[in-house]
């Protein structure tokens, strides 16, 4: 049975699995209907903020403990902290201006 187990590459698993979600995602995302924009925002902003936690603990947990961990590690996490907080800031200005379209107009 282990043998069956070490039978795929671990890589190509992964692979398999992140082209999988690539396709779902889209399709999920595409079919929502324009009412729900808003809310998916909200949703895309809290995921974000979870990628935004876990990238400061690569970042920050080897510097805190004096650690000599792997800095490729670091340097992913920083990428990813820098990217997560644009997509934080950039969902919150679309929805803002989703949500203002909704207002009434002051003459």
């Amino acid at each position: 049975m282990h043998d069956l187990a070490t039978a795929v590459d671990p890589f190509t698993f992964r692979l398999s699995i992140f082209v999988l979600a690539v396709f779902v995602g889209y399709y999920v995302v595409w079919s929502v209907t324009p009412a729900l924009h808003t809310p998916l925002m909200s949703v895309t902003n809290a995921i974000s903020s979870v990628i935004v936690v876990g990238a400061l603990l690569a970042v920050g947990v080897p510097l805190a403990v004096n650690d000599n961990g792997p800095l490729w590690a670091r340097m992913f996490g920083f990428v990813a902290l820098i990217f997560a907080s644009i997509n934080i800031f950039g969902g919150f200005l679309v929805t803002s201006r989703m949500l203002a379209m909704y207002q009434k107009k002051k003459k």
